[in-house]
């Protein structure tokens, strides 16, 4: 649990390695487990729970189907089996986590409907479907979001994203508020590129609800989630989503909403070789393209940053989270491309080693 003074990047990290592999997250992992063509294997000791289950339902609690499904999942070779059942646990019986759950629920007797949903659940994570798409739902942030394969499934490092833009508006305000003359200063135009879940826009309306935020994404699919998210949250007549590609001529349609404060960004960044050895969660339920960032990770990023010098206000920025290689390769790419008039202002990195990049335009001054 989280505690006033503890460092939150530091606890989070020590919390979600562990479960990155549960999630569908690690990037280094060969696939393996179970295979589509296996049947799921159940030893004799768990075969006899199983059958308790069905004909004593009275007599199964939280706890005992909890171990019980630890270990087929163990037994089938799923990643973080422990935490698999806990989630599946706990989301069928209304708690966001099963350490959650109060000496009473654990140990009260389930229900013949629980222990059916908590099987159907169960059967699905024997597939390898990622927990997020196992249970339909997952949260981000402060919200909960519905999730649906193959969109993709934002990750705890992305929400750093967030908090960077709404620390940057802070500031932004902070130095304001210490001129001589304050300003007014215009609510910030909000564009995230690669929409998805609509994790990232959301969150930033919830944060910044003053801001006009623009989501987009050239997957339907993803568009749809990110509008039915936004009507969940009662958040639609405050968001513009749309069914678009970025591309090196997409600024004249964009622009309708005025030059843009912050563009944002999780774009496919994963080097193309790396591909093959992503989890079979990702590799079977995901959408690759989402992921898929070229031979050099950077084929969106090098489209994003050709883009924003068209779409940006003046001493506006580019926050995108980044593999752990691509800060150098960034700079070097601004730096061969002058024209752009863009730096690499910031570089942030958490102790899980992912990285998130700020590449702004110069204030009028500094050109």
């Amino acid at each position: 649990m989280w505690k006033p003074g503890t460092d939150f990047t530091t606890m989070r990290c020590l919390i979600h390695p562990p479960l990155r592999r549960l999630f569908g997250l690690s990037l280094q992992c060969v696939p393996g487990g179970l295979s589509q063509s296996k049947s799921p294997i159940i030893g004799p000791k768990w075969s006899s729970l199983r059958q308790s289950c069905s004909a004593r339902p009275g007599l199964v609690t939280a706890t005992d189907v909890v171990n019980y499904w630890q270990k087929v999942f163990e037994t089938n070779g799923i990643p973080e089996a422990r935490e698999s059942s806990e989630c599946i646990v706990s989301f069928v019986l209304g708690a966001k986590t099963f350490q959650s759950l109060n000496s009473k629920s654990l140990h009260a007797p389930l229900t013949a409907v629980q222990q059916e949903q908590i099987q159907q659940l169960s059967n699905k994570r024997l597939e390898r479907m990622p927990v997020q798409y196992v249970l339909g739902e997952w949260d981000f942030q402060d919200l909960t979001l519905k999730m649906k394969p193959p969109v993709f499934i934002p990750r705890p490092e992305t929400e750093d994203l967030v908090s960077l833009i709404v620390e940057e508006e802070s500031r932004k305000h902070e130095k304001n508020a210490g001129l001589c003359f304050p300003v007014p200063i215009p609510h910030p135009v909000i564009l995230e590129i690669g929409c998805g879940s609509g994790a990232i826009a959301l969150s930033l309306l919830c944060k910044l609800p003053q801001s006009r935020v623009i989501a987009i994404d050239k997957e339907e699919a993803a568009v749809d989630l990110t509008r039915e998210n936004a009507q969940r949250l009662q958040l639609q007549e405050k968001i513009h989503i749309f069914h678009h590609d970025v591309s090196y001529s997409s600024a004249e349609q964009l622009l309708v909403w005025g030059p843009i404060d912050f563009i944002v960004s999780n774009p496919p960044y994963v080097f193309h070789e790396d591909m093959a050895s992503l989890d079979a969660e990702i590799l079977c339920y995901e959408d690759l393209d989402a992921l898929d960032g070229g031979d050099d990770g950077m084929k969106v990023i090098k489209t994003i940053l050709a883009l924003a010098p068209s779409l940006l206000k003046d001493s506006g920025s580019v926050f995108l989270e980044v593999d752990p290689r691509h800060p150098n390769m960034v700079d070097n790419w601004l730096q061969a491309h002058p024209n752009l008039l863009l730096i690499l202002r910031a570089i942030h990195k958490d102790f899980c080693g992912k990285g998130s990049l700020q590449v702004s335009q110069p204030s009028h001054a500094l050109r």
